[in-house]
């Protein structure tokens, strides 16, 4: 029980959701954490019967069911469906291949956000902290409900709706008669339900890595904020508790500078390792994301191409990915731009030239605004988001004028 309770909001600590994350990748065979024990070779046997049953699945049977099983049958509504399951799962594949493929940068990542949690923020902002990073977590616990929720829910059709088109059927065990030469409606229940419930599994393991990094950034950015902005009134309250006198005079206004500088020098410092993560976390995904980004494209387009009404169950999944993704990209923009406008709100007409001139860099450094791409062309952000919804539309509505 403590151990699951780790998963809970009451621990939102950045080594305990990492850990999270962590525990929860190590069952498709993925480890973030470079320190920890290795991972049972039983995993990674689940791991490699879970893609094998997914191509065949997902691929084999459905390049047969397409090609060959819609031909026979006419029913080109059942294969608009097939193809677009098979084009939105592929998101998450997409991703863990890639994982496999980067995990010593993964794990480089993982080590350098551990690292800079070990610099405490400034006392005056740790309640802050605590709150956003309380945020964090509850966008991770959404996330993975959601998205293991429409697994659930996509699994529970052949019971709650048979009379519905029957995937099962005309899809897995079409694919299973024409390549092994066997029909057989239970096996085919076993391997959609298990390779659902692994596509949506590591979606949400490895979405909550991109929660749980990106919403650090944007905390500790937020807390910085804050900490800049209480920065004058601080240097007096040291003032105060430590020295005598009036707090007006020449001698104050040294003193009163010497605080101010050594607070912007951790403040710099932090600001540095925050905006070196963040380019790593986005140098690592932005390419898969890139590919992500041209899955759902298709997969959204062909979803509308087959009609809301057959395809509404399948939205929720591929909308879910690309909403969370723009909408961390959009909060961590939020949070450079809530540091910029600190930076100038500091009341920095009462520092001295040394330190005005720390400001003016600090200034000019922060409007250079973090964000996450994908692929280096599109920054990910509402404004993203809407794009690739009207891209999503327009080759709808291309695609709908062709078939008529």
């Amino acid at each position: 029980m403590e151990t699951l309770d780790k998963f809970g909001l009451a621990h939102c600590d950045l080594p305990t959701m990492m850990w999270n994350v962590a525990v929860m990748l190590r069952v498709v065979a993925v480890k973030i954490e470079g320190g920890a024990t290795s991972i049972p070779i039983f995993f990674y046997l689940l791991a490699t019967v879970a893609i094998v049953l997914y191509f065949f699945n997902y691929y084999a049977s459905m390049l047969v069911f397409v090609l060959v099983g819609c031909r026979e049958t006419g029913d080109i509504l059942a294969g608009i469906m097939v193809l677009s399951i098979s084009m939105n799962s592929l998101i998450g594949i997409n991703k863990l291949f890639y994982i496999y493929r980067h995990q010593d940068k993964v794990q480089s990542l993982v080590a350098d956000y551990v690292a800079y949690d070990r610099i405490a923020p400034w006392p005056g902002t740790s309640a802050l902290m605590a709150e956003l990073m309380r945020s964090v977590k509850k966008r991770l616990i959404l996330f993975w409900t959601v998205t293991m929720g429409n697994a659930f829910i996509f699994n529970l059709q052949p019971l709650v709706m048979p009379s519905r088109l029957n995937l099962y059927d005309k899809h897995v065990v079409y694919g299973l008669k024409f390549i092994l030469g066997i029909t057989n409606y239970p096996i085919a229940i076993v391997n959609i339900v298990a390779c659902t419930f692994f596509i949506c599994y590591i979606t949400s393991s490895i979405g909550g890595l991109l929660i749980v990094t990106t919403g650090y950034s944007e905390g500790r950015l937020l807390a910085l904020s804050q900490e800049m902005r209480d920065l004058w009134s601080d240097a007096h309250k040291h003032y105060s508790e430590n020295f005598e006198g009036d707090s007006e005079d020449k001698k104050a206004a040294k003193e009163l500078n010497n605080y101010v500088k050594y607070r912007l020098q951790v403040i710099v410092k932090s600001h540095a390792i925050n905006i070196d993560v963040i380019k790593k976390l986005e140098g690592i995904f932005r390419n898969a994301i890139a590919v992500e980004f041209i899955l759902l494209t298709a997969g959204l387009s062909i979803d509308l191409l087959g009609g809301l009404e057959d395809t509404y169950i399948i939205l929720p999944f591929s909308l879910m990915q690309v909403g969370m993704d723009c909408y961390l990209g959009q909060k961590l923009m939020d949070a450079c731009k809530v540091f910029e406008d600190a930076i100038y709100d500091c009341k920095w007409e009462n520092f001295d030239v040394k330190n005005r001139k720390t400001v003016l860099l600090m200034l000019k450094i922060s409007q250079r605004t973090l964000s996450l791409s994908a692929g280096g062309v599109a920054t990910l952000s509402f404004e993203c988001l809407m794009a690739m919804y009207k891209a999503v539309y327009s080759a709808y509505t291309a695609l709908r004028s062709t078939m008529e």
